[in-house]
């Protein structure tokens, strides 16, 4: 498999990062005209991270963003789903601790990082939500959430020619600076079926987090989102009473759809 597609398998995902861990910043450098470090250093502000301080660097891949991170003092897990991902960050950064791991089910426990990040990586989750849940059980109350991600340009002209780019000139550039140019498709049907920046900000809000805020990058090509799990401990009961309702319904239609299916 060397490209996934949008159902977003994650055995289909790893395996398409496995093909282009290699490569993978280089390449990424070149598609985004130089842009990436740029966004890079961008969300290393938004972290803002302090000696002593536990950091989770999700979708990590070769550890490029939690290696810069690291410099702070604080302690820095780079988690990755994908193994060759993985194995080229160990490789990269001997430093640095990485884990191979599922954005909707992290290993770790409640209320451990005082920050975690996630850089072009929640788009590639089979179900973002779930993940946004996750991040806010393993944050400290009072932890802070930061998201990078491909956007929508909110100007027409702009997202025009964006979009442009993304079908027309990415797939020429992906065929002479990547190995596995295929995997490179993908990504202009991740981007363009992604919600917007207002979508993703009630992610935020309905996973609990308060603060929430956006920031556009490179004319919305790219948005910053944060967003911290309060510190006070009555609103995280009432996000935790509202959470638990909400699984309740979904268990009682679950069930509901099965014993019609039964009955049929």
């Amino acid at each position: 498999m060397t490209r996934a597609d949008l159902t977003k398998t994650p055995r289909e995902v790893a395996a398409m990062f496995d093909g282009v861990a290699r490569g993978y910043d280089r390449t990424n450098a070149v598609l985004s005209v130089g842009n990436a470090g740029l966004w890079r250093a961008a969300t290393g502000r938004a972290v803002d991270p302090q000696p002593g301080e536990r950091i989770l660097d999700i979708a990590a891949g070769t550890g490029t963003s939690a290696a810069a991170l690291s410099k702070s003092g604080a302690k820095v897990i780079a988690l990755d789903f994908s193994q060759g991902m993985v194995e080229e960050g160990r490789r990269r950064h001997p430093g640095l601790e990485f884990v191979q791991g599922d954005a909707e089910k992290l290993p770790f426990g409640d209320d451990e990082f005082d920050a975690v990040t996630i850089s072009f990586g929640l788009r590639n989750v089979q179900r973002p939500q779930v993940a946004l849940a996750e991040m806010y059980r393993v944050l400290k109350p009072g932890g802070r959430l930061v998201i990078c991600e491909f956007s929508r340009p909110p100007i027409g002209v702009v997202r025009a020619g964006y979009f442009a780019y993304l079908r027309y000139v990415m797939p020429l550039v992906a065929g002479a600076a990547s190995s596995n140019p295929e995997a490179y498709r993908y990504l202009f049907d991740s981007i363009k079926d992604w919600p917007d920046q207002t979508r993703l900000s009630q992610w935020l809000r309905g996973a609990g987090f308060t603060r929430v805020a956006y920031r556009n990058l490179t004319t919305g090509v790219v948005a910053l989102h944060r967003g911290r799990k309060p510190a006070n401990a009555a609103i995280r009961a009432s996000v935790a009473q509202r959470r638990a309702r909400s699984t309740e319904s979904s268990t009682s239609t679950d069930a509901a759809v099965s014993s019609s299916f039964t009955a049929l």
